[in-house]
């Protein structure tokens, strides 16, 4: 691994290298403990997991340690937490601990956009490259596609129905559901920031061309298909949880099921494959599972349940990974993951980067595209310690779930000793734990102090407790959230909002359904330009969604939006083939 060097390389340069020693699929699986009827492969290097046969075959074997690994509030610079993730697996390997990793799968937004594929970076990465970041084993485009299949059966059906009398509906096997055509639940699925799809008009033509309706499209991962993928159990729930889906509403408004439109089977018919997680590697040969989306701000954004409970009993250490800060990726891995599973996390990992304090310390904005300021390549003690408040925010949330938090702080060569040395008085003072990180920079060897660290803290006895319990009404856990997390003086609501969550309160099932709030990843508030640890301020929440396959009420603040937007500079202008080889370059 030596003439790796990322100071010189591209990610997908040491990709490409690391690639050429990579252990094959069945080399990969032995190593893990997965014998050959367990593992499905797709071509010599990837393959899936049948969880069903493993975990039944494992089922006497304890649990390993579980770590999450989550960040401080994320800004443009990017804090490394994907890689902070594959460097604490290659540093727990490199101390000769069985050790797995859990990560999100890719979503083709950021990928084509401007974040990048989250295949991690440096000597931190997960391989191959080329294919995690383009489609991988197919399971977003399974999500896509039976999204789409619900909203084929609801506008197909409002036509028929519109343009039938009962009896020729019956004739067709059909009963009348007096389909709102005005009022759909969902709209489309696609898996890029396509801000031309965000609301769009349907149906032109004729009287065969459908009926002409308000719709739109949203990213993929923010379907509520990708959530139900992260937190089922089994099959049978993943099928129970689609049949229940709330694809569009009756003129009565009441709910129109992926049951009721009879789509739910041919749904999960196109999931099924897409239940097992798939098996990868870091670039130092431990095995990685990759299973679930990302999008904690618009979506659960958890790697899943079954990836987890895989990686758990197969490992002395499975770390797995939380979306965005520590105040949503976090909270809800906390109060909505473990909830579902009935796993308790031994430790969480705080993501930190210098430069990323220096910026919620007053520094000067990041815009992509532009030179990055001297400010964030140049000792300044005191940016950094004004921007101590956000990591303190989140090593509070995360005692306050009784687990221990350790800090990562992810190392830059540009890093100071006297700005390093300031972060470990202060997340000391607080009573957590330290450790700086070079795993991008040297790989597991980096990671190491990380490793010891968190080892450590996974020994400690912890009383871990959720924020609410499934008694608690909605409206008082989405301020327990809003108070206790991200720090607002209180919750203002719309009168829609209002109306919904009175609704739902008054139904004892959707009561107790897990609350997955929807905001901003770019501050503690719901206002993306307030960095730091902003004071004074309340929680607009505009919206309520219900998500009742998933088992959620999603409220939402601010002006958030499910489908992004790609920039003027996005990434496919520096992605291309060699077309001698057919290697793909440029992915980062």
């Amino acid at each position: 691994m030596a003439q790796l060097d990322p100071k010189k390389m591209e990610d997908w340069q040491i990709a490409a290298a690391a690639e050429e020693s990579m252990l094959r699929v069945y080399d990969l699986a032995e190593k893990f403990g997965i014998l050959e009827d367990e593992l499905l492969p797709y071509g010599h290097y990837l393959g899936k997991i049948d969880y069903r046969k493993l975990l039944d075959r494992t089922k006497s074997q304890s649990d390993g340690k579980y770590i999450d690994v989550t960040a401080i509030t994320p800004t443009p610079l990017g804090e490394g937490k994907t890689t902070t993730a594959l460097g604490l697996v290659e540093g727990l390997g490199s101390l000769g601990k069985k050790v797995s990793g859990a990560i999100r799968q890719p979503s083709g937004g950021p990928t084509f956009n401007i974040k990048g594929s989250a295949a991690g970076g440096g000597l931190a990465q997960a391989i191959p490259l080329t294919d995690f970041s383009l489609g991988l084993t197919g399971d977003n485009d399974a999500i896509t596609n039976a999204h789409n299949l619900a909203m084929v059966a609801l506008t197909s059906r409002a036509q028929h129905e519109f343009n039938y009398g009962d009896k020729t509906l019956e004739k067709k096997n059909l009963r009348r559901l007096n389909i709102d055509p005005y009022n759909p639940a969902i709209g489309w699925a696609i898996d890029f920031s396509a801000q031309a799809l965000r609301e769009i008009i349907i149906g032109l033509g004729g009287k065969m061309d459908g009926f002409m309706m308000k719709s739109g499209f949203q990213i993929t991962v923010s379907s509520e298909l990708m959530t139900i993928l992260a937190v089922a159990k089994d099959l049978a729930d993943m099928r129970d949880r689609i049949s229940r889906m709330t694809v569009g509403f009756n003129k009565k408004g009441d709910a129109i099921t992926a049951a009721d439109l009879e789509v739910d089977g041919a749904m999960t018919a196109l999931m099924v494959k897409a239940i097992n997680p798939t098996l990868m590697q870091t670039i130092e040969g431990q095995p990685m599972l990759v299973h679930a989306g990302p999008f904690a701000n618009i979506a659960i954004g958890q790697s899943s349940i079954i990836a987890d409970r895989v990686g758990l009993r197969l490992s002395d250490y499975h770390v797995t990974e939380s979306g965005f800060g520590a105040d949503i990726g976090f909270e809800k891995f906390w109060n909505l993951k473990c909830r579902y599973s009935g796993l308790v996390p031994n430790a969480a990992v705080i993501v930190a980067t210098v430069r990323a304090l220096k910026m919620h310390g007053g520094g000067p904005d990041v815009v992509p595209g532009k030179p990055l300021d001297a400010v964030y390549r140049e000792k300044n003690v005191e940016l950094v310690e004004m921007g101590m408040e956000n990591l303190l925010a989140h090593i509070e949330t995360v005692k306050k779930s009784g687990i221990s938090p350790v800090v990562c702080v992810n190392h830059f060569y540009t890093d100071t000793d006297d700005e390093i040395s300031l972060i470990r008085k202060t997340v000391q003072a607080a009573g957590a734990r330290v450790a700086v990180s070079k795993h991008w920079e040297m790989g597991g060897a980096g990671a190491r102090e990380l490793a010891e660290v968190v080892m450590d803290a996974c020994e400690d006895k912890h009383d871990f407790k959720f924020l609410y319990n499934e008694d608690t009404p909605q409206k008082e856990r989405i301020e327990l959230i809003a108070r206790e997390v991200y720090g607002a003086d209180g919750v203002e609501y719309s009168p829609e909002a209002e109306a919904k969550l009175a609704k739902i309160q008054q139904d004892p099932q959707l009561a107790k359904m897990g609350t997955c709030m929807v905001k901003t990843q770019l501050s503690l508030s719901h206002d993306p330009d307030l960095k730091g640890r902003p004071k004074g301020w309340t929680l607009p929440v505009r919206d309520v969604l219900l998500y009742p396959g998933a088992e959620l009420i999603v409220p939402v603040a601010g002006g958030i939006k499910l489908m992004p937007g790609t920039a003027s500079d996005p990434a496919f202008r520096r992605i291309d083939v060699d077309t001698d080889t057919g290697a793909v370059t440029g992915l980062f």
